[in-house]
């Protein structure tokens, strides 16, 4: 089975298409509050949903990691205004220490094509 990957890097891709499936790398967003970084970083999941060939209907699983759990509820508000209503993925959230403390919260996407 081939592999695809898309916007690669140094480091990583952007995302790794593999099957009918695509892997996206954590997407972290601009901006100061977990709403804006939340706005952008699925923005950009989208974008490379887009790329690989599918869309936020197709999202299997989002694992979503916030430096800090009393944001919940605004990135919450965010998602859902966001996710497809008819097609929720599998989901987890739980805190961590992001790469840098400017990040506020990060998505970890895998979906179908």
């Amino acid at each position: 089975m081939s592999i695809k990957r898309i916007e690669p890097g140094k480091r990583m891709s952007g995302a790794v298409i593999h099957g009918n499936t695509v892997y996206l790398a954590g997407q972290v967003g601009e901006g100061t509050s977990v709403t804006e970084q939340s706005k952008s970083a699925l923005a950009e999941v989208e974008r490379l949903l887009a790329l690989a060939g599918s869309d936020k209907s197709k999202i299997l699983q989002t694992i979503i990691y916030l430096s800090d759990m009393s944001t919940f509820g605004e990135m919450n508000a965010v998602w859902e205004a966001w996710i497809d209503p008819a097609n929720p993925p599998a989901r987890a959230t739980s805190q961590a220490a992001l790469a840098t403390p400017d990040y506020k919260v990060e998505f970890i996407v895998t979906a179908a094509i």
